[in-house]
């Protein structure tokens, strides 16, 4: 059984992007009457109130962060460490504010949906085989593939849809971060691949959506009302 007292979690918000057509990245827009990434900082603290929180944020957006917190009085304690230039910079910065001996989640800020079963289970994972435990959802459509000479239908079964939190003993995950960065680093589980860590997949949810479209922000506020308390 994990030591929950040894769990830790890094909230990647360090994005400037704004593809869901919103004034603000979309880390900041509220859902539900709160922004998006109060819900997650929320979900993490809820599911163990002794884990450190670390947030990314692009230091641009600092102050608005802090004036956010004031004005919905949130109070959850976490730490706030700067973004850099790409998501794998960032996530190498907020592994620095972690100690060597935790199991360190890394999730998505846009993702507020996870259930605490998968958190359970992705840190369980992570502690009881010593690797790297993410989680996954099947794909449900049928897919093809491009090829030379046009598409070609592949087995739907073969592909899983990675999501976040992705969890690792600390003290790899920081030795797999000391590498220079590479264009295929798609995740925290290509990084920690790279350097040689094995990787199980555990069941996620399906609810546990990245917010990133027009679209994703009107079905995250069916959802809040369903699955955030």
């Amino acid at each position: 059984m994990e030591d929950i007292q040894k769990q830790s979690v890094v909230i990647v918000a360090g994005g400037l992007g704004l593809r869901a057509g919103t004034d603000l990245p979309k880390q900041f827009v509220p859902v539900g009457g709160k922004p998006i990434l109060m819900h997650t900082i929320q979900v993490f603290y809820h599911y163990n109130r002794e884990m450190k929180i670390v947030v990314v944020l692009h230091p641009e957006y600092r102050n608005l962060w802090a004036q956010l917190c004031s004005s919905y009085k949130f109070e959850i304690p976490h730490l706030l460490v700067n973004g850099g230039e790409t998501r794998f910079h960032s996530v190498k910065n907020g592994l620095a504010a972690i100690d060597d001996d935790q199991m360190v989640a890394v999730h998505d800020a846009a993702r507020p949906f996870v259930a605490h079963s998968v958190i359970e289970k992705v840190f369980a994972e992570a502690a009881n085989f010593q690797c790297g435990a993410i989680p996954v959802v099947c794909e449900k459509n049928s897919v093809r593939i491009l090829t030379p000479d046009g598409n070609k239908p592949i087995d739907r079964s073969l592909l899983k849809l990675v999501q976040t939190p992705q969890v690792f003993p600390a003290h790899l995950l920081k030795k797999a971060y000391s590498c220079d960065f590479k264009n295929s680093f798609t995740d925290d589980a290509s990084v920690a691949e790279e350097y040689g860590m094995e990787i199980h997949l555990v069941e996620g949810n399906d609810e546990n959506i990245k917010i990133t479209t027009a679209f994703d922000f009107n079905l995250a506020e069916i959802l809040v009302n369903f699955i955030l308390e």
